[in-house]
């Protein structure tokens, strides 16, 4: 059960920031004992693998910073994100063992597009109500979200599925109140 919760909390982490969870895993499954990745998902592990991510990492933060180019960013990331969840969610311990490997990726898939579905649709609101100067700002505190999100679903589980089950409420709240507030007075 702790597997699958740290498979929720990493995949939902990639949903926010696609290259961060997978560089954090690879580089603890490299240098640390905290995470073994097993053949096929070791090779998040090369040094040529994670000097890409980097790369794609230093890319993306840049982007997803820059009003209107964040908006084309989450157009390319709509594949990658949820690709990224699909990834970390079967590549988690034990998973792909004591599950079938394609519903452990669609659930990894469904958790990380789920998370990117809200990030893309809330961003241009960010952009519009704040004329593009919150972008940096709520970009940040996203890519801090998915970079703490992944080192406590590695770490404290239980506690990633509980900040995911907290962030999912917010972000419905905010919805629910976004429609109805909407709604034409009766």
């Amino acid at each position: 059960m702790i597997d699958i919760l740290s498979a929720f909390g990493l995949s939902s982490a990639a949903g926010l920031n696609a290259y961060l969870p997978l560089l954090i895993v690879g580089l603890l499954a490299r240098f640390t004992d905290l995470i073994t990745l097993d053949h096929p998902w070791d090779f998040l592990e090369n040094p040529w693998v994670l000097g890409l991510l980097a790369v794609l990492l230093v890319i993306e933060m840049t982007a997803d910073k820059i009003p209107a180019i964040d908006t084309l960013n989450d157009g390319i990331q709509t594949f990658v994100r949820p690709a990224a969840g699909a990834m970390l969610f079967a590549s988690s311990n034990n998973i792909v063992s004591d599950m079938s490997p394609a519903l452990a990726l669609a659930l990894g898939l469904f958790a990380a597009g789920g998370m990117h579905a809200v990030k893309a649709t809330a961003r241009p609101v960010v952009t519009a109500t704040t004329a593009g100067v919150g972008n940096p700002v709520v970009s940040v505190i996203e890519d801090a979200i998915s970079g703490v999100m992944t080192l406590t679903a590695i770490l404290l589980p239980a506690i990633a599925a509980a900040l995911v089950l907290a962030l999912g409420f917010f972000i419905g709240r905010w919805a629910w109140r976004r429609r109805t507030s909407r709604a034409p007075a009766a």
